[in-house]
């Protein structure tokens, strides 16, 4: 269809998009495998940041809050590219993949920890007194009493986290990492038909990022007993 000079018709072609879409699909359980794993990294390394940043020992909230700046204040981008092409230079090489998890584990943690902190603020603080007057530990109170309180807090924009470590995996593209977007890119290179391909991926992601999304409101479900 034809509007004005505009061809719709080759906005789309379903052919090359159905024809295309096992080998782009190739590239999903890479892309699942770097989301998971460096959400994983960022989980873990964001709980220990967010109770640095919120201890009263200034050697551990100090380079807590330095981390977390850089992170949040670097792009992405950059901070693969110093992974993949930078720290050879200085004698320690990672391949492609490996830069990529990393890279996603370390720069998620910065974004985790602020959420992990405010989360964990937000949980009264008698509930820590509490817990002190019946004469347990800080381990105990922290993983029995506050953290199922701040989990269910935090579930949302972790939530919104997990969601944009998948979609800037396609970053990874670049550092040659076989990841759904760069084998959109192969095929958009091949086919000299760059918008079906990305258009494709899109459709791609969308779903992923419903389920994701529906994992949420299963974990809220859960954790709501808390409340």
């Amino acid at each position: 269809m034809n509007v004005n000079g505009f061809d719709f018709e080759g906005l789309f072609d379903v052919e090359l998009a159905i024809r295309s879409l096992p080998f782009v699909l190739e590239g999903l359980p890479m892309t699942i495998l770097i989301s998971v794993v460096g959400m994983g990294i960022g989980l873990v390394l964001g709980l220990f940041l967010a109770l640095a940043r919120g201890s009263n020992m200034r050697g551990l909230r100090w380079p807590a809050r330095l981390y977390i700046s850089f992170m949040r204040g670097t792009p992405m981008l950059v901070f693969l590219f110093i992974l993949y092409f930078g720290l050879p230079v200085v004698g320690m090489k990672l391949n492609a993949i490996s830069a990529a998890i990393l890279g996603f584990g370390l720069n998620s943690a910065a974004y985790i920890a602020e959420i992990n902190r405010s989360s964990l603020s937000s949980v009264d603080q008698g509930q820590w007194e509490a817990a002190r007057s019946l004469g347990l530990s800080y381990g105990t109170t922290l993983r029995s009493i506050i953290l199922p309180q701040a989990v269910r807090i935090a579930v949302p924009p972790l939530t919104n986290v997990f969601m944009d470590v998948v979609k800037a995996t396609s970053l990874a593209a670049v550092i040659t990492v076989p990841e759904l977007f760069q084998k959109t890119q192969i095929v958009a290179g091949r086919e000299f038909d760059a918008m079906t391909m990305y258009i494709l991926v899109a459709l791609i992601y969308w779903p992923i990022c419903i389920l994701i999304g529906y994992m949420q409101e299963r974990l809220e479900s859960h954790y709501s007993k808390y409340v």
